[in-house]
C-alpha cells in the first residue's frame, strides 16, 4: 500500500515540475535553442506519462501514510527531482560530467546557488532560466505545491508539509492545509511577478528579469552573468534585489496577517522583531567597515546592505568580492553563516528563531541562578512556548554543527584548506552559496573532486529539508519494524 501511496505522489510531484519546465522550453524556442529541445521534452513527457500510468488504475485507492512513511516520502521526492532537474542539464551539453550536473541541480533546487560554472554568460538562454526556476520551485517546496494543487492529499498533507517546512515549529496559517499550501503560492507568485516587473523597468531583459526574480524568491543565487547581480553595475538594480531578499527571509505567515489585518500577530512576532534588528546592524557594522573602500556613505550602504541581505537570506547573489574587503566588514558578514533567514521563509541557516529561542533560556538560565526557586518559560510572540522546543533546538543545533563538521573534513580529503572546507560546509548544509577562501563569491566549485560533489549535493538536500527529513531515512535503526 505505501509503494502506491508514494508513486501517486511522485509521479505527480514530477508532473507538476515537468510543466514548470515548460518555462525555459518556451524561451528555447523563442531563442531557437534547439540543443535544448529534447532534454526538456523527454523528462516532461516521461512525467506525463508516469501520472497517468500510475494514478489511472490507483484513482479510487485513497492515499494514507504514518509518520515513518512521511519521511521517505519527502526524501525521496526531493532526490528523484533533483535527478529530474539533472536531464536537461546533462543531456543538452551544458555539463559533460554528471556529478557536475547534478551538484548544479541539487544547488538550485535546494537553494544553495553554488555553482560549477566558470562561464555562465554563454550558456542558452533556456538553460539559464532553468537553473533559476529550480530555486523557485524548491524556495516554497515542492511538496508543498503538490499539496497545494492535489487536494486529495488533504489527509496527511499537513505531515508531508511539516517534513518539508523549515523551523522548530509547523503551524497552519488556515484550518485547511490545502488551503494553506495555496496562499503561501499564491503570495510567492505575487512577489516574484512583481520583482520581475520591476527589474524589467530598471533595465534587464525579460528574461534575465524573470531569471532573478526567480533566484531571489527563493532565496537562491544562481544569476544569468557571470559576475551575478554586480555585472549590471546598476543601484536601481540593486536596491530591487535587496528589498525582495530582505522580504524572501522573512516568514510568509507574516504576510497572511498582513493581508488579514492581524496586525497584533506581526507585532508580537519575536522572530520578525528579531531579524529586523540583526538586519539593521549588521548593515550598520559593515557600512562602517568598508567606509574607506567606498567612500562616500551613500555607496558603502548600498554595498553593505546588499551583501548582509544576501548572506543573511542565504541568497548568495554579489555585487562585489567582500573578500577583498576589511577584515571587520568579513567578519560581521560570516556572522550571518550562523544566523539565516527566519522559520517558514525561503531562506536557509539555522534560522533566527533558535537563536530567540536559546537567547531566552540562556535569560531563563542566569535568572533562576539569581532566584533558584523562581519559575521561568520561554516566551515567544508573547505567549508560552512549548517546554520541549529547547531541547528541540539543542538537538537541532547538534545535529546541525556534527554535518558541518563531517562535511568539513570531506572537503579537507578533496585538498581544501580547512578555512575554505570549513566555511564551504557552512554554505552548503545552510544553502548559503558562496564561501570564504577557494570558495569564494569570485570563485566556483568546478576544481573540487567528484566524490566532494556527491557528497555536498547529499548536505545541501539535508540542509534544505532541516537535517532530520533527510538524515533518518538513511538512519538503519529508522528501517527496524
Amino acid at each position: 500500500m505505501f509503494a502506491v501511496t508514494f508513486l501517486k505522489i511522485a509521479s505527480i510531484l514530477l508532473a507538476i515540475v515537468g510543466v514548470l519546465f515548460a518555462i525555459p522550453l518556451s524561451v528555447a524556442f523563442v531563442y531557437g535553442e534547439t540543443s535544448v529541445y529534447l532534454p526538456l521534452i523527454v523528462p516532461m513527457a516521461i512525467s506525463f506519462l508516469l501520472v497517468l500510468a500510475v494514478n489511472i488504475p490507483t484513482r479510487k485507492i485513497k492515499i494514507t501514510m504514518n509518520t515513518r512513511q512521511t519521511f521517505v516520502i519527502v526524501a525521496l521526492s526531493w532526490i528523484i527531482v533533483s535527478f529530474m532537474g539533472t536531464v536537461p542539464l546533462y543531456f543538452s551539453g551544458t555539463f559533460t560530467n554528471f556529478a557536475d550536473a547534478l551538484f548544479e541541480s541539487v544547488s538550485g533546487f535546494s537553494t544553495t546557488g553554488s555553482t560549477v560554472l566558470t562561464e555562465i554568460e554563454s550558456l542558452p538562454r533556456s538553460i539559464n532560466l532553468l537553473r533559476c526556476l529550480t530555486h523557485w520551485i524548491g524556495g516554497m517546496g515542492i511538496v508543498t505545491l503538490t499539496v497545494a494543487l492535489m487536494p486529495l492529499l488533504g489527509v496527511g498533507g499537513f505531515q508531508l508539509i511539516k517534513a518539508e517546512t523549515t523551523g522548530p515549529e509547523k503551524g497552519k496559517v488556515t484550518a485547511r492545509i490545502t488551503t494553506t499550501a495555496k496562499v503561501l503560492w499564491l503570495m510567492y507568485i505575487g512577489l516574484t511577478a512583481l520583482e520581475a516587473l520591476l527589474l524589467r523597468l530598471a533595465g534587464m531583459d525579460f528574461v534575465d528579469a524573470l531569471s532573478h526574480a526567480f533566484a531571489t524568491l527563493g532565496t537562491g543565487g544562481f544569476s544569468t552573468r557571470n559576475a551575478s547581480v554586480g555585472a549590471y553595475n546598476s543601484a536601481a538594480i540593486d536596491i530591487i534585489c535587496t528589498v525582495f531578499m530582505f522580504l524572501s527571509g522573512i516568514n510568509f505567515s507574516i504576510y497572511f496577517y498582513l493581508l488579514a489585518r492581524k496586525f497584533d500577530d506581526v507585532k508580537s512576532n519575536s522572530e520578525f522583531k528579531a531579524y529586523i534588528g540583526l538586519v539593521i546592524v549588521l548593515i550598520a557594522a559593515v557600512t562602517i567597515s568598508i567606509r574607506s573602500v567606498y567612500g562616500s556613505f551613500g555607496q558603502s550602504l548600498r554595498f553593505a546592505s546588499f551583501q548582509v541581505i544576501s548572506l543573511m537570506s542565504t541568497t548568495g547573489f554579489s555585487t562585489a568580492d567582500f573578500l577583498q574587503w576589511p577584515a571587520a566588514a568579513q567578519f560581521f558578514l560570516f556572522l550571518t553563516y550562523f544566523i539565516g533567514g527566519c522559520s517558514g521563509s525561503t531562506s536557509g541557516g539555522i534560522k533566527v528563531v533558535r537563536w530567540v529561542i536559546l537567547h531566552k533560556q540562556v535569560q531563563n538560565e542566569t535568572q533562576r541562578m539569581l532566584h533558584p526557586h523562581g519559575v521561568f518559560t520561554v516566551r515567544l510572540n508573547d505567549r508560552v512556548g512549548r517546554k520541549d522546543i529547547v531541547f528541540n533546538v539543542a538537538a537541532f543545533m547538534t545535529v546541525y554543527f556534527f554535518l558541518v563538521g563531517l562535511t568539513t573534513f570531506v572537503g579537507c580529503l578533496g585538498n581544501l584548506d580547512v578555512w575554505s572546507a570549513f566555511t564551504g560546509a557552512l554554505s552548503m548544509v545552510g544553502n548559503i552559496g558562496p564561501g570564504f577562501g577557494a570558495l569564494g563569491p569570485a570563485e566556483n566549485f568546478s576544481f573540487l573532486p567528484n566524490f566532494v560533489k556527491y557528497w555536498y549535493s547529499f548536505a545541501m538536500l539535508a540542509g534544505r529539508l532541516e537535517l532530520y527529513t533527510m538524515l533518518i531515512v538513511f538512519m538503519p535503526v529508522f528501517w527496524k519494524k
